[in-house]
């Protein structure tokens, strides 16, 4: 039987480590609760967006103002640091520490480079579009949706930089483990909230 903290009596890690510990499965159990708050908040933004999607004030509309080959870039950038962070999940399974560091700031670089681009655009819209937040009801409920699922891109990006310095400082354990695979739990759920932005902002913008 298993305590909160206790360490495997060989001194080696279990192949899940996350879930070596009662504390660590009501981490990953509590955070899929976490997740489906989060899952409602977006799903309330979203609905907001469709609502208001048509209110332009004689602003740009959807069509007139994105430029789909770079959001089609940032969209590339963040699936594969999807994929980066299932690499670094792997890693940890097989107990590699230099290879889990290596993946999570792949993904932290990935990450970055998403924001960078998606602040660009954002910038673009209000140099050159005179496309701001208080433009129209549309501009409203766009920079909301996207500059909201922004903000949670840049504190996973926050939170991973903090999690590869405990691996530096305290190793892979059964304590930082689960702190890693949530951490991963997050960024495909902002993944998975940006292919829904991805298809409902910009696609349906373009073609609706």
């Amino acid at each position: 039987m298993t305590t909160a903290h206790a360490e495997p009596a060989n001194g080696t890690l279990p192949h899940e480590p996350e879930k070596a510990t009662l504390e660590g499965r009501n981490k990953v159990l509590a955070f899929w609760l976490f997740l489906g708050g989060e899952a409602v908040l977006f799903g309330t933004l979203f609905a907001t967006f469709l609502a208001l999607r048509n209110q332009t004030n004689e602003g740009p509309s959807a069509n007139e103002l994105f430029h789909l080959p770079l959001v089609a870039a940032a969209t590339f950038i963040l699936l594969v640091s999807s994929l980066t962070s299932v690499f670094a999940i792997q890693a940890m399974h097989r107990g590699r520490v230099a290879q889990l560091r290596n993946w999570l700031l792949l993904t932290v670089l990935l990450g970055l480079g998403f924001l960078g681009l998606e602040i660009y655009e954002f910038a673009e819209y209000i140099r050159h579009e005179n496309f701001g937040m208080t433009t129209s009801a549309f501009s409203s409920a766009f920079y909301t949706l996207v500059g909201f699922h922004g903000a949670h891109v840049a504190f996973g990006i926050l939170w991973i930089a903090v999690l590869i310095g405990q691996l530096a400082r305290k190793g892979l354990t059964v304590v930082t483990a689960p702190k890693i695979y949530v951490s991963a739990m997050y960024w495909h759920f902002i993944d998975v909230v940006w292919v829904f932005i991805f298809t409902v902002v910009y696609l349906l913008g373009k073609v609706g």
